[in-house]
């Protein structure tokens, strides 16, 4: 959880903040707005790590 991610399919940038029933839910980077679930990871790209958001103090 935490991991700052690409949605290829849905051509857009998120926050993995859980997982239900298997699918990854996902935040928008920035701001408010509606979260979504990505059922197939293989659509998911992950540009910086919960690690690399914390040392940049972003978590």
């Amino acid at each position: 959880m935490g991991d700052q991610i690409r949605d290829v399919s849905a051509d857009r940038s998120g926050i993995v903040t859980d997982m239900s029933d298997g699918a990854y839910v996902l935040r928008p980077v920035h701001g408010g707005g509606t979260w979504w679930t990505v059922d197939d990871p293989a659509h998911l790209e992950v540009t910086m790590t919960r690690e690399q958001r914390a040392a940049e103090g972003r978590v």
